[in-house]
């Protein structure tokens, strides 16, 4: 059997749906280490506790779903959002009945909820983080903003081989101590901020081809048609090296609002 060409591995990965937050379709044909932290076993202790939640931005719901599972028990108020509406619909599934009210809503301020609203406020890998509307909706006294950020130049190996070299701005972006500066002007109190660097490995252009159509702001404008002799290229560079390997970040923060 011969091996598969570009033409049917980018076919493939065309045809594939990439609603949702389930990256299971990658299985084998690209890699990802996972941060030592373990959020959604976190996410899920902090469930446990609390009594009045708001997940932020969940996507497909998945993290929220299993983070539920682990703790066992539902809060008394739970609530998502989503601003996307394939994903909002796929949440609706999947966390309706946990007991999960899903709002889909735009992702910029002001969210449809009351000021001090929420005990806990959680979010894994938003794509925006609005600190002053995190710490309006939070109680204060102690009212908690527990999240997994992107952190800085992630997958940027994989980004600056479509896009070529990028400004130094854009590197700053997303680094941990600009977002503790960010919770801070909005008078939130960090009191967790850790930062890891994960090696990723992609196996065949497809992987590629799906990981960039789900993950649409890493390459905005992103399209087969569009990039297709940069993608032949890095089908050549996989078929003759091997893997293309990139690197994720990723920073756990925990916020109070006092």
């Amino acid at each position: 059997m011969g091996r598969v060409t570009f033409e049917e591995l980018v076919a493939e990965a065309v045809a594939e749906p990439v609603e949702g937050w389930d990256f299971s379709w990658l299985d084998g044909r690209a890699s990802e280490a996972r941060p030592s932290w373990g959020y959604q076993r976190l996410l899920g202790t902090r469930l446990a506790a609390a009594d009045a939640v708001l997940d932020l931005q969940t996507g497909g719901g998945e993290v929220l779903a299993g983070a539920l599972d682990a703790a066992g028990r539902k809060p008394s108020v739970l609530a998502a959002t989503e601003g996307w509406a394939p994903n909002a619909a796929k949440a609706t599934g999947l966390l309706g009945p946990r007991g999960v009210v899903v709002v889909a809503t735009g992702e910029e301020p002001p969210q449809p909820f009351a000021d001090g609203a929420f005990e806990l406020v959680s979010s894994r890998h938003p794509a925006t983080v609005w600190w002053e509307e995190i710490a309006r909706v939070l109680r204060p006294g102690g009212g908690t903003y527990f999240a997994q950020h992107v952190g800085p130049e992630s997958v940027f190996e994989l980004i600056e081989f479509f896009l070529g070299p990028l400004p130094e701005e854009v590197r700053r972006g997303r680094h941990p101590e600009v977002e503790a500066a960010g919770a801070r002007a909005a008078g939130l109190e960090v009191v967790d901020l850790r930062t890891e660097r994960l090696r990723m490995e992609f196996r065949d252009v497809g992987a590629v081809v799906w990981f960039l159509r789900k993950v649409i702001w890493l390459v905005p404008d992103f399209s087969v048609e569009r990039y297709e002799e940069r993608l032949r290229d890095l089908h050549a560079l996989i078929e003759d090296a091997g893997p293309f390997v990139a690197y994720s970040s990723r920073t756990l923060v925990e916020a109070r609002r006092p």
